[in-house]
This record gives structure tokens, sequence and C-alpha cells, in this order.
């Protein structure tokens, strides 16, 4: 009894599959595969463009540092001393709205007492760094130069930095070249392939925006007595572009 009844189940299962599949006047239905992966159909390649560009901006990271007994003392001279960097940066060229506070700290300053075995405040450090952007590249060393004179010995420059105001033309350029670069590439490949090439069915780009290129420890006080300009040459930078490319081929 036991075995009819799972042979009825089983025969049971059987018949909406058969169903499934269906029985029409003309014979059985026949099912067709989907191609889901259209998409990835084609010659696939990749085009690099490449393009050098000469920065037309130069920004510097410059400041005061001062250390007094008080923090009053040590604030005053500060800010007596970035006045006169900001009129000399200003009476140079450089905009207001071009400049940019990076950094204001005061600091109390210690030393180890052996004696009585404990640290003692010895004074207070007031430092103030600004970033200023030199538009007009071939003015940044004197501009330097001024600002060092403005400020004395508590002038601090930590770094000059180049880069592109608007990279908008060099990413045009390399765009062409990388286009031309992936069509060469699938021009190849068909050709090894025994195919034809079609046309692109898919694009993609991905670009790096290029860094700023900064120097470091320019100096990091003002010398005294007269000095030569200070040379300033910035360098070149390279502006990158990929592009992704499915060309179709052609039967």
């Amino acid at each position: 009894m036991k075995k009819k009844w799972l042979w009825a189940l089983s025969l049971t299962l059987v018949i909406p599959l058969v169903a499934l599949c269906g029985c029409g006047a003309s014979g059985p239905t026949t099912v067709e595969a989907v191609n889901l992966s259209n998409q990835q159909e084609g010659i696939w390649v990749t085009g690099q463009g490449k393009v050098t560009a000469t920065p037309d901006i130069a920004t510097l990271r410059l400041g005061i540092e001062a250390q007094e007994a008080t923090v009053a003392e040590a604030q005053a001279q500060a800010v007596e001393a970035m006045d006169r960097v900001m009129t000399a940066l200003k009476d140079n060229g450089v905009a207001k709205n071009d400049i940019q506070t990076q950094y204001f700290n005061i600091h109390k300053v210690t030393r180890w007492n052996g004696e009585k075995d404990q640290e003692i405040v010895i004074g207070y450090r007031v430092t103030n760094i600004v970033a200023a952007k030199i538009r007009d590249i071939e003015k940044a060393g004197s501009i330097i130069d001024a600002v060092a004179a403005a400020g004395g010995d508590l002038t601090r420059i930590d770094s000059i930095g180049f880069s592109i105001e608007d990279p908008s033309d060099y990413y045009e350029d390399a765009r062409e070249e990388a286009m031309a670069d992936a069509k060469d590439k699938a021009e190849q490949l068909a050709k090894l392939g025994g195919v034809k090439l079609g046309k692109p069915t898919y694009i993609s780009e991905g670009f790096q925006v290029p860094p700023p290129i900064y120097r470091e420890g320019l100096f990091e006080t003002a010398s005294s007595g007269a000095l030569p300009e200070t040379p300033i040459t910035p360098v070149e930078m390279e502006i990158s572009l990929n592009v992704q490319v499915v060309y179709a081929i052609l039967n």
C-alpha cells in the first residue's frame, strides 16, 4: 500500500512538468535561450592619454611664529608681524580672497627641571599659518622675499605648491589621445582575431585630478642682509586620462 502511495505522488509531480513543456498540434514546444550578457560582447579596450602642462598657480604656505614669556606678549608680537606679512602679500598683488588661514595655535613651552624633578613653563608660542595663492607665478620669488622681509625673524615658510587653475583644455587633448589609443588597440585586436571592427557601443572615462606639486623646507626663517631674489621654477605636471571603449564586432 505504501509503495502505491509513493508511486502516485511521483506521478503527480511529473504531470505538471510535462504540462509545462506542452504538446501542440505541431509537436513539442521549443524553448529558446535568452542571452542576458549582450553587453559583454564585442572588443573591450582601454585607451590612455597623457599631456604635460605648466602650472599657472603657486600656493605659498607661510606664517608667523612668536615666543614670549606670556601669551599676551607672544600674541601681540605675532599679530604685529602677521599684519606686516599680510600687507606685503596684498602690496605684491595677492588678492584678499586668495589668502586663507591654515593653522593657528597657542602652545605652552616647557622644559624639564632636574632639580625640581618636574616640567616648568618657560614661555608661550603663537603660530599663525596662511596659504596664499599667487596667480602671477613669475612673481613668486619676489613675493617670498617681501614676506620674509616683512615678518623678519618671526617668518616661517613651510612650502610652495604648484597647480593648474583650469585644466579642462588639457583634459580635452588627453581625451583625444586616449580615444585614438583605444581605437588603435581595437583595430589590432580585430585584425588578429580575423573579424571586422564596428562602432563603439560603450564608452567610459576615468581621470585623476593632478595633485599640487609641493616643495617643502624652502626656508624656515628670514635671513638678514641683502640677498638676491629667491628663484622659483615650477615643475611641469602630467595630466592623464583613461577611457574604456567597447567596439561591436560586425558579421
